[in-house]
């Protein structure tokens, strides 16, 4: 696990337009959360035209307190709190007028402690009210009101920590294996990853859907996938074939095809610094997702 927030910009397509746009922070939870949370993500914005951000999901449950000036529903404007499963594919959200977005990005793993009646792969590529998923109603108004920064910072720990998170050796299991994915180029096949974590291949796969929500095979793909976004928003002077052989795939051709089909257009369509719009979305959720959660 790193050390505090991450500072990388992975998933987010084109983050030097949104952070133009956008006022976008990332805060480190009470030492108590750490365990089991990435960091928290602080998003405001009072925009004068419409923007669309762009997001390939990282493997992680998020909670999502929102609220939307422009919004077209009653609750947009009061605010509320949902839990948002891992994301299957990229999604696009249009930010409009003015709102604030505050969200926990969970480690891949680290979310079912919070919520032990539920396996993590229930949520998957669904957004589900907050109070029907944690067995305390989050307290809304208490991080969305405060335009004091470390007030919402302060709320997020207190609505999490009042969950009493308990330590569960199989979510441990879970976050290890899946920051093994993130850390280590070489874990290229599932039986590798099982063979390493101490388990058999169906046992590995068992433990995935309960804990991340999908599969290993799954984020060992979307880990590479953001690397390769990752070089493909550096610059025009990529390598693709050798990047592609760094990342475990057979030739160049796989590396494109799987990029192509995550991110709606292929590595060359991009930029220097990302800023091509995706070619065609990936496929769409049944609901729109939460703006940005990365």
């Amino acid at each position: 696990m790193t050390e505090g927030p991450r500072r990388d910009t992975r998933g987010i397509v084109g983050a030097p337009d949104l952070f133009a746009r956008v006022r976008f922070r990332r805060r480190e939870p009470a030492a108590a959360l750490r365990p089991y949370l990435e960091h928290y993500w602080l998003i405001d914005w009072d925009l004068a035209e419409p923007y669309a951000a762009h997001v390939v999901p990282h493997p992680s449950v998020n909670l999502v307190f929102q609220r939307y000036d422009a919004g077209d529903a009653p609750r947009d404007r009061a605010g509320y709190a949902e839990v948002a499963g891992v994301a299957p594919a990229l999604f696009t959200r249009e930010l409009a007028g003015r709102g604030r977005v505050c969200g926990v990005q969970f480690r891949p793993g680290g979310f079912r402690p919070f919520a032990p009646e539920h396996a993590v792969a229930e949520l998957t590529g669904r957004r589900v009210d907050a109070a029907d998923v944690l067995r305390t109603p989050p307290p809304v108004d208490a991080v969305l009101d405060p335009d004091d920064e470390d007030a919402r910072v302060a709320a997020l720990d207190a609505c999490l920590l009042a969950l009493e998170p308990r330590p569960d050796p199989r979510a441990a299991l879970a976050m290890a294996a899946v920051d093994r994915i993130r850390d280590d180029r070489t874990v290229r096949r599932v039986d590798g990853l099982a063979r390493d974590t101490g388990l058999s291949a169906r046992s590995l796969q068992r433990l995935f859907s309960a804990y991340v929500g999908v599969g290993p095979k799954w984020v060992i793909l979307r880990y590479r996938i953001h690397e390769a976004l990752e070089a493909a928003a550096s610059g025009p002077e990529i390598d693709w074939a050798r990047l592609a052989a760094d990342l475990g795939y057979s030739d160049q051709a796989h590396l494109v095809r799987d990029f192509t089909a995550t991110v709606g257009a292929t590595p060359t369509a991009f930029a220097p610094h990302g800023h091509a719009p995706p070619a065609r979305p990936g496929k769409p959720l049944a609901a729109p997702p939460p703006p940005v959660a990365s």
